[in-house]
């Protein structure tokens, strides 16, 4: 490290993104003359398995050209609606749906084939698991993203996912330290305060990251929410000392790489400035910071922390010792050559996939009335899929609920909107009026009231009516007692499988809702 400039310095704490599934022109000027070390990959990177492991390997070209060194290639690989890979690889279940399962051996196996299907194609760091307790149920972030809503579920489970992450192989990043899920506002779009003293944290949020730290984990990722109990300086823990550097460091005793969420979420760039947000995340003890969009930003960041370190603001021996933490784990997971071993979307990887789906399927209430093909008596309605929030992955045309259903049953169907009103729900029960049953997904309908209305007013006109929320769960609490209620917590092609095989009788719904109450 003793050769390297500042600007190379630099560069190896900063990860940003780019809008292509190829390498742009201001990717390569970033990598060439800021020496930007290290990247995250988004969707709209990814087309298929062939053109991610191509892209993956030019990239670690391009960076150890340019930088000296290998390159952190970062992903959110959550599971469930927070997923990057390409269809032809294996995507896992999301957290509230492992947890579901109530099999905590399960978790451990998402965690290792999720670690195998990135290695496959040479990316090296996982910004999973989530060990956010969703103790909120109006939280509109994290909410299925959780594994629950107490602190022994996100434990049991959370932990598992870490350690098969770990144990094949990637660099995981538990996150979002001290903790999102006692929130109302989403911090891409605004900035949440959680005013809990230290005490209330401790006896909540921090418990999965104190086991996670003690359990051998390499990586936490930071938040962008204010603590005014701790924090007296009107920041947010992403750049706040005493929770990064007192309480995370020290008082906890964790060693390893601390990183920042996305500094251009609009808790930071709104309120503070992403390159100033940067500043003062690596002031407050983070090693590795997230700009994952805009190239302007990038250099805009490397410029403003030159300056700092030249007049002294940002000592350089703290830019150094964030830089050997970057290097020790690259030396530790970037260098590893990439397993070519033909397990990215194997049929074992599926498989075990669809099992975990299928088990996650819980029946909250009722019973399941087993679905004939072509049943002259049912109908499935239900919205198409949309970005629930900035987290979600961007929504690919020509998948619904009720197609899929319908095409499966070969029974009647309907796509309806998002948020049905008067007049929409009135011309749907007049369609509908000669199905005795109607089954229903229902998609985030707590943030969409008009589905709601319509399953209910559906049963009280004489309906038998089965309720499935494909996103959250809270759904379910809302509806009418007479409705069967399943909960699949997510909508992907996975899911919908699982509940196929549940509604035609084929395999029975076993699993258990991981929530104290559905709100």
């Amino acid at each position: 490290m003793s050769t390297m400039t500042l600007r190379e310095k630099i560069g190896q704490l900063i990860v940003t993104g780019f809008p292509e599934p190829r390498v742009t022109d201001e990717l390569r000027e970033l990598i060439a003359d800021y020496k930007i070390g290290n990247i995250i990959l988004f969707s709209h990177n990814v087309e298929s398995a062939d053109q991610l492991r191509g892209l993956c390997d030019e990239l670690q070209r391009l960076i150890a050209e340019g930088t000296g060194h290998p390159a952190f290639l970062s992903i959110d690989q959550e599971g469930g609606r927070v997923t990057r890979l390409p269809s032809d690889s294996v995507n896992i279940p999301g957290a509230m749906a492992i947890a579901a399962t109530g099999r905590p051996e399960l978790a451990y196996a998402a965690g290792r084939i999720t670690a195998r299907e990135l290695l496959s194609f040479g990316i090296n760091f996982n910004l999973a698991p989530v060990l956010d307790i969703n103790n909120n149920p109006d939280n509109p972030v994290i909410n299925v993203r959780s594994y629950g809503d107490t602190a022994e579920t996100v434990e049991t489970f959370g932990l598992q996912m870490l350690r098969g992450l770990q144990d094949g192989g990637v660099l995981a990043a538990v996150k979002h330290f001290p903790g999102h899920g006692d929130t109302a506002v989403d911090s891409h779009l605004g900035l949440p305060v959680i005013e809990k003293t230290l005490e209330q944290l401790e006896e909540l949020e921090l418990k999965p990251f104190r086991r996670a730290i003690a359990g051998g984990a390499e990586a936490v990722m930071s938040s962008h929410i204010l603590f005014p109990a701790i924090e007296k300086d009107g920041v947010p823990g992403t750049m706040s000392r005493a929770i990064l550097t007192d309480l995370l460091k020290r008082k906890l005793g964790f060693g390893g790489l601390v990183v920042s969420d996305c500094l251009e979420m609009d808790a930071i760039r709104q309120y503070y400035g992403t390159a100033q947000g940067a500043l003062g995340a690596l002031k407050a003890g983070v090693h590795l910071v997230f700009i994952s969009h805009t190239a302007s930003l990038v250099k805009e960041t490397v410029e403003t922390v030159e300056r700092a370190v030249r007049s002294g603001e940002l000592p350089e021996a703290v830019l150094d010792e964030a830089v050997e933490k970057v290097l020790f784990y690259k030396r530790k997971y970037a260098n590893v050559e990439r397993n070519d071993l033909p397990l990215a979307g194997s049929d074992a990887h599926r498989r075990t996939a669809e099992q975990i789906s299928l088990e996650s399927v819980c029946l909250i209430r009722g019973n399941v009335e087993a679905i004939a093909p072509r049943d002259s008596g049912t109908a499935f309605i239900g919205c198409g899929p949309f970005r629930a929030d900035l987290a979600s992955n961007r929504v690919k045309p020509g998948f619904n609920f009720p197609e899929a259903m319908g095409f499966a049953f070969e029974t009647a169907h309907r796509l309806i909107g998002a948020d049905p009103d008067a007049e929409e729900i009135d011309s749907v029960l007049a369609d509908l009026r000669e199905y005795p049953r109607i089954v229903v997904g229902l998609y985030n309908g707590v943030d969409h009231p008009g589905q709601l209305e319509l399953a209910n007013r559906l049963a009280a006109d004489g309906h038998r009516v089965t309720a499935v929320a494909l996103g959250k769960p809270y759904d379910l609490g809302r509806l009418d007692e007479k409705i069967n209620a399943l909960a699949a917590f997510e909508y992907t092609t996975l899911a919908v499988g699982s509940l196929v095989r549940i509604l035609s009788g084929e395999a029975v719904p076993t699993g258990k809702i991981p929530l104290s109450h559905l709100g």
